[in-house]
């Protein structure tokens, strides 16, 4: 590798010429043959040559060489198009640029030149003070637009590769439900990240940093790089909803005054609900719909609702949980903190031993079978399947009927189940289900279960036993590529006989003296129709 710097003086100092005899006067010829040739100013073309050999751990010769800046304005806005290009293709349709969350994306330029600029500095400091070589010393500050130059256009095989990833996630959902395609597409965003991060450790070699140098500038990079990406989750594009005809979904504004509410209206709803009647089996149930981002949830959990008041007799005893920002001011938050509260509240307002408790959970799954959770800008906790059943272990609660509408849910049934629980989940641990999205009001499950199935029967079990070849062909109508989503059902032994005389009760509906308050407004049924177009 050549050296960085010019390594000789141009003119000899004073004093050393002074001690120079005198020579012949020179012909031309021979003054033309002993100047050096200035070496020529690389074009564009070739500081991407040597950019991207570095992309690619190769050897790049940028000896004596700066970037003007012109050639370093084009390879900025090179390195910042073609993201932002490609993130075009991650919506379909009518899209809207958000100039301030792209901007915000590409803070981490400004901080990685200030890092190299410090880098270049102290390691410039670091060899004087060595003594060292002239030969061998490293780059000074004076060249960071060659240094920034290269190490930007290495960058750009890195970010195609990753928004090409991006694109394909968002466009291309089905390719990616299956657990092994989303551990494979988690293994690559690595390889990606580590790929990124060892072009930092090279471009600072090529540039003969001392290796002290080379190991803080790199890991200073990746540090940099991974905090922006978890800290920055806005897209430079976003869906254009009044183009597309679709009311957005609107966004919460978190303010003090809605915070303070929200401490109490937990508390209100809580106190609101129905004791338990002696002599009678009573259904108590919690509504947990965490995804604030899509309408589907939040219509699911007002169906739901609706049934279980018509159908059930559960007037009164019903905790809705839900993230949307038209309920903020009417129903708690969603998180798992606040299901713990409600459980613990109806453990005390319920026959602990007769009464059957029931909770339904609308949202998106994963292979790792934790509950997807949004309510942007509040931080929600993931619901586990450990932590659910934690929670009702510790409340005491001993009849439950749990059901999960999401993706993988089948991953649910072996924490939650045993000899008095009825489990339901709308697939199995390897499969999606069917029936989120924009243009979906429940999901195929929701839809098929509830809104149909328990509008007619009071058993589950039944009701599950038609729904699911409904399910199956809506699936098939709706081209869902990775198989049959399998809903799964874990009927324990304790609880059938109770779910059973529960539903004979229901069947025969009994003589209140009085009329029992609702803990909440019933909801009016969503409308029937389903039009899914993505996996929960």
């Amino acid at each position: 590798m050549q050296d960085y710097l010019n390594t000789q003086p141009d003119t000899l100092p004073p004093e050393a010429a002074e001690s120079v005899p005198p020579s012949l006067p020179a012909s031309p010829e021979s003054e033309a043959q002993a100047a050096p040739a200035l070496p020529r100013r690389w074009s564009l073309r070739d500081w991407f040559n040597a950019g991207q050999r570095a992309a690619f751990f190769r050897v790049a010769a940028v000896s004596g060489q700066q970037m003007t800046a012109l050639q370093f304005v084009a390879v900025l806005l090179i390195l910042l198009g073609i993201p932002l290009a490609l993130g075009r293709l991650e919506i379909e349709g009518d899209a809207l640029f958000n100039a301030g969350a792209w901007l915000l994306q590409w803070a981490y330029l400004p901080l990685l030149a200030l890092i190299a600029w410090w880098v270049l500095q102290r390691d410039a400091a670091a060899r004087s003070s060595a003594n060292d070589a002239v030969s061998t010393a490293g780059p000074s500050p004076n060249h960071l637009g060659a240094f920034l130059g290269v190490l930007f256009i290495a960058y750009v095989p890195v970010y195609v590769l990753a928004a090409i990833l991006a694109v394909m996630s968002v466009r291309l959902p089905e390719w990616f439900a299956h657990p092994l395609a989303a551990k494979a597409v988690w293994s690559v965003a690595w390889g990606v990240f580590i790929w990124f991060a060892a072009i930092n450790f090279w471009v600072a070699r090529i540039f003969k940093l001392s290796v002290r140098w080379v190991l803080v500038f790199g890991l200073a990079c990746a540090a940099l790089s991974y905090g922006l990406n978890t800290q920055f989750a806005e897209r430079a594009w976003e869906v254009d909803y009044s183009a597309q005809n679709r009311a957005e979904p609107p966004r919460m504004q978190l303010t003090q005054a809605l915070f303070e509410a929200q401490t109490t209206l937990l508390q209100t709803q809580l106190a609101a609900l129905a004791p338990e009647r002696p002599g009678v089996r009573d259904v108590y149930a919690v509504v947990f719909a965490p995804y604030a981002s899509e309408n589907v949830f939040l219509n699911e959990s007002k169906m739901v609702s609706d049934v279980l008041t018509t159908r059930f007799d559960a007037a009164g005893r019903i905790v809705p949980l839900v993230n949307h920002t038209s309920t903020t001011a009417t129903l708690a938050w969603a998180t798992p903190l606040n299901l713990e509260r409600s459980l613990q509240a109806i453990a005390q307002k319920m026959d602990k031993d007769n009464d059957v408790l029931l909770v339904y959970m609308t949202s998106h799954g994963a292979s790792d079978f934790k509950l997807a959770s949004s309510h942007w800008p509040l931080s929600v906790d993931q619901l586990t399947p450990t932590g659910l059943a934690a929670m009702l272990d510790t409340a005491g609660i001993r009849h439950r009927v749990l059901i999960i509408s999401a993706c993988y849910a089948g991953g649910w049934i072996p924490p939650l189940a045993n000899d008095y629980s009825l489990v339901m989940t709308a697939a199995d641990a390897t499969h999606t289900s069917y029936g989120c999205g924009h243009k979906s009001e429940l999901t195929y499950f929701g839809r098929a279960l509830f809104d149909e199935q328990l509008r007619k029967t009071y058993s589950f079990e039944e009701a599950f036993k038609k729904a699911v070849p409904i399910i199956e062909q809506r699936e098939k109508d709706g081209r869902k590529t990775d198989g049959f989503s399998n809903p799964q059902i874990k009927m324990g032994a304790q609880i059938k006989p109770v779910l059973d005389e529960l539903a004979l009760r229901l069947a025969t509906p009994i003589a209140l003296a009085e009329p029992i308050a609702l803990a909440v407004p019933a909801a009016a049924a969503a409308p029937a129709s389903s039009a899914a177009s993505a996996p929960n």
